[in-house]
């Protein structure tokens, strides 16, 4: 009889499915180095072969069997979870240094009996309330921040209040890994304003579009609008930041347009990805988007010496600002899809974009420091935005099995 069941047992056993393990492999064709790719799965999926996974209670592992850092995400309004059976979630994130060369990768996802750790964020986005309505966002490379409605507000007689109208894109530069912009802000404008060892704000944005800012080109004029109305936080760290800003409708020749920028930041990359979506009022349906660098973003009295880049294969233009003292500053706009040529007016180069009313332009822009170490000179700058556009060309495939 003990026989009998223990052949039972092992043969119950033998037709039972392994542990619950999702296996993710992640192929592309780009031959050079893909430093901090963010490797995206549905979270429907995860569920799907770990029935049950909840958020805290997973472990992403590379082939090695290291354990990764990682992020679940909820941006899209999700099914509700009345069982706690964890479907309620977007996406599972986390990131893979590939090798130049390397063309595949293998993960697996595993349920855990502990709650997993908290992994140090790298990214990190937020209102800043008590800085006239600024917005600030940052990862492990650079910061940068925006400009509020309590900032264009008129300033009382006397009262000293700096007013300031433009939808420009500010730039921090950032010497350290660590998130600065709680501190900065903490510290005060005197002393972000000077590199006391961490960076510094150094980059001049006025009413310019800064780093990236967007306006509607006629041929001629670009016609912009004012700081942006409303901000939403999506998602925020430890890998990926999300965020959205509106900015109220304002005139492009006749044009009447409102538009909202959605901010993808992520860990590891000086480029952030924006979907711009501008909406016009009446027939108008198409219209020619400029995306602008700052013609003289340094500091005064620096005398820069401004180098650009505009390359038309891959729809990028860079800049390299060489200036007297506190290093040099590279900045880039990068539009991989409807790039219609470039352009500059009085105060800024662009990259020109066709768009479509209500439908997302997507366009990548950020900066880099020479202080940082890491770009050190101008063609290092430009080799950098070269690659970055390339992978664009080049994007991962992630295949699933349970």
């Amino acid at each position: 009889m003990k026989l009998r069941l223990l052949l039972l047992v092992l043969g119950l056993a033998g037709s039972l499915p392994a542990a619950g393990r999702l296996t993710v492999t992640v192929t592309h064709d780009y031959a050079g180095a893909r430093p901090a790719e963010t490797i995206t799965v549905p979270w429907s999926e995860v569920n799907k072969a770990l029935p049950g996974a909840l958020l805290q209670r997973i472990a992403v592992k590379d082939a090695q069997g290291a354990v990764l850092p990682y992020q679940v995400t909820n941006v899209a309004p999700q099914a509700k979870d009345p069982k706690g059976e964890g479907i309620a979630y977007g996406e599972l994130l986390f990131q893979h240094d590939f090798a130049a060369g390397e063309k595949s990768a293998t993960f697996t996802v595993e349920m855990t009996d502990t709650v997993a750790p908290v992994f140090p964020a790298k990214v990190f986005a937020r209102y800043v309330g008590e800085r006239l309505d600024d917005f600030a966002w940052e990862n492990d490379k650079v910061a940068h921040r925006t400009y509020g409605p309590a900032l264009a507000a008129p300033a009382a007689p006397g009262s000293g209040k700096e007013v300031l109208v433009t939808s420009g894109l500010d730039v921090w530069s950032k010497r350290v890994a660590y998130p600065i912009v709680d501190r900065w802000y903490n510290k005060g404008h005197d002393h972000y304003h000077k590199d006391e060892g961490e960076g510094m704000d150094m980059y001049q944005v006025g009413i310019t579009r800064g780093c990236g800012g967007t306006g509607i080109w006629d041929g001629q004029t670009l016609w912009v609008g004012r700081n942006y109305q409303t901000w939403r936080v999506l998602a925020n760290g430890p890998i990926r930041a999300i965020f959205e800003l509106t900015y109220d409708t304002w005139s492009a020749n006749g044009i009447y347009v409102t538009e909202t920028k959605r901010f993808t930041v992520d860990a590891g990359s000086n480029l952030d990805r924006i979907d711009s979506t501008f909406t016009a009022a009446g027939n108008a349906r198409e219209f020619t988007v400029g995306i602008g660098l700052n013609k003289n973003p340094a500091d005064k009295g620096q005398e820069p010496v401004i180098a650009l880049s505009p390359v038309a294969a891959d729809g990028s233009l860079t800049q390299w600002v060489a200036q007297k003292s506190n290093g040099a500053l590279g900045t880039a706009v990068i539009v991989p899809d409807g790039f219609a040529g470039f352009a500059a007016d009085e105060r800024n180069h662009l990259v020109l974009a066709k768009a479509a009313s209500g439908t997302p332009l997507r366009y990548y822009a950020g900066a880099g420091w020479s202080q940082a170490g890491e770009f050190t000179t101008a063609e290092a700058w430009h080799a950098y935005v070269a690659a970055f556009a390339a992978r664009l060309k080049a994007p991962l495939r992630v295949a699933l099995s349970p």
